[in-house]
């Protein structure tokens, strides 16, 4: 078997179930928050400040309040979690989902050596090493390999649910590893995502609320370098095709990224190459801006099938107009994961969802939110899906 570095934990694997949202762990999510917040690096990474943020005592207190189950459940046991290769903290939601839900927890990180992940792992051992905490040491694994099938196929085999993040061939590929015949399998598959804006909405905010837009749109998308599933590739502007919004949009992003993001060297030829395939193979590009090397847009002639295909990166992103919401609802399938929107009301975005019976989107939040984990993703109630019911009469 190929080496397997253990970043927390070891080698001897615990099925051990508790009550979820049981005291002990939320307060050791209370502490992982606090040491988060206070490590000396947490405000170089804006994904980690967002992670102590999640983690702190009000919004886990808000998660069990809404989880306040009537019925007797219990975590499920031991929980393999194989999170994505591009996205450095989607590790620790992850381990949090099922430590939560009263799990046993082996979370395989990504092979590329991500600080983020150091700090995040540095920061659980210190919890960890509190008394209190003893007890939760079996209840967190955290492991590193690349390409070791034999130890995929030892923890599918033993783990009471396995949850896999990733492309859908990785998917794929994981399933292959045979779970046992009790065991719950959470795929979170290759996802697309969209921004629709209603113009007049721009122009009727002040300098402030333009900017405050701005920099919620930018946490959407270029903190994660567009790589999230719920980061939004597609922007659609609803109503006056030719408006003035769609330019202060972009002028107003331009300034701000050219202050706050730094691109990759690799990033540069990439997306020149990317902008060059598309000119190549998309018949319904209408024309195209590079605003800098870190804001391409691709203007769309119109909406059509085969959107889900448009993939952007590093700030690459697609635009086209619509004159209502009901012209977008043919085009989402079920590989449309999260709408974000600005200056839509709720109402009116429960009705488009309702009136055309859509076959995908999971999840709608204002701008500014896409990349907030909750509990219910992609479809699924995490809740529900990592514990079980104990029918007591």
């Amino acid at each position: 078997m190929k080496k397997i570095e253990y970043l927390v934990g070891n080698n001897k694997f615990k099925s051990i179930s508790r009550h979820p949202y049981n005291n002990l762990t939320c307060e050791f999510i209370y502490e992982l928050s606090k040491i988060l917040t206070n490590h000396p690096r947490c405000f170089e990474y804006p994904d980690i400040k967002t992670l102590a943020f999640w983690c702190r005592k009000k919004n886990i207190d808000i998660l069990k309040s809404n989880f306040n189950s009537a019925q007797l459940r219990t975590g499920l046991g031991l929980v393999f979690h194989i999170t994505p290769s591009n996205v450095p903290t989607n590790f620790a939601y992850s381990l949090l989902f099922g430590l939560l839900t009263g799990n046993s927890n082996i979370i395989k990180v990504p092979s590329k050596k991500f600080e983020q992940i150091s700090i995040i792992c540095d920061s659980i051992k210190k919890a960890l090493k509190k008394k209190k905490y003893v007890q939760l040491k079996d209840n967190i694994t955290i492991v590193r390999y690349s390409d070791c099938v034999e130890f995929t196929d030892e923890i599918s085999s033993i783990c009471d649910a396995r949850l896999i993040w990733g492309g859908d061939k990785s998917i794929k590929e994981i399933r292959k590893s045979q779970l046992n015949p009790r065991s719950r399998d959470i795929a979170f598959s290759d996802r697309f995502s969209l921004c629709v804006i209603d113009v007049k909405s721009i122009l009727k905010l002040d300098q402030y609320g333009q900017d405050r837009i701005i920099e919620k749109f930018y946490n959407d998308t270029y903190l994660v370098d567009q790589n999230a599933c719920s980061s939004p590739h597609l922007i659609v502007w609803l109503g006056d095709k030719d408006s003035k919004a769609k330019k202060i949009f972009w002028n107003k992003l331009r300034k701000y990224i050219d202050k706050k993001y730094t691109m990759p060297n690799i990033a540069s030829i990439d997306k020149y190459t990317k902008l060059c395939e598309d000119l190549i193979n998309l018949r319904n590009i209408k024309k195209y801006k590079i605003y800098t090397n870190l804001l391409y847009v691709v203007t769309l002639k119109k909406l059509d099938f085969g959107i889900n295909e448009l993939r952007g990166k590093w700030g690459y992103f697609y635009e086209c107009n619509s004159k209502n919401l009901d012209n977008l609802a043919k085009f989402i399938d079920r590989s449309c994961q999260t709408l974000t929107y600005i200056g839509i009301k709720k109402d009116v975005l429960k009705k488009f969802v309702i009136k055309n019976n859509l076959k995908g989107i999971d999840r709608i939040v204002p701008t500014g939110q896409g990349l907030s984990m909750n509990l219910n993703w992609d479809g699924y109630d995490i809740n529900q899906s990592l514990s079980r019911i104990i029918d007591l009469k």
